[in-house]
């Protein structure tokens, strides 16, 4: 199996809570940037999604703390999807420091939305497939 994707991030000053770590809402938010930044990178945009009337909704988010994350640290965010051959799927991320040290690893349950429907499709894959130049980043 290749490497997961993954890009860095740099923890920003405001990012971080009274203790002086993340706060633990931006881990959310490294993880949604390490998506957008995979379906990007495999060709997939929000206009073509909402253009084919698809779009990822998040069903649920287990974020598992770590390590802390302090303002200037740098970090990679990886992004792997896992696929169940149902309606849904998981994506597994891991924040990892530049030594190695796990800071948080969040796991998130998601489904891909008919938005005209409101119902998931049935199958994601073929829909991931259809819409990415290279699909191969999902492992399809």
């Amino acid at each position: 199996m290749s490497e997961p994707f993954s890009v860095r991030v740099t923890v920003r000053g405001y990012e971080t809570d009274v203790l002086g770590h993340v706060n633990q809402s931006v881990y959310l938010n490294y993880a949604e940037h390490a998506r957008w930044s995979m379906l990007h990178a495999t060709g997939i945009s929000q206009a073509k999604m909402l253009a084919k009337g698809v779009g990822p909704v998040a069903l649920e988010t287990t974020i598992r703390f770590r390590r802390e994350l302090l303002a200037g640290d740098d970090a990679d965010v990886t992004c792997a999807f896992e696929w169940d051959g149902g309606k849904t799927f998981r994506i597994e991320q891991t924040i990892r420091k530049m030594d190695g040290t796990v800071a948080a690893e969040v796991t998130a349950l998601v489904g891909m939305l008919d938005l005209k429907n409101r119902k998931l499709l049935a199958d994601p894959q073929d829909c991931f497939k259809e819409l990415a130049t290279d699909a191969s980043l999902f492992g399809l």
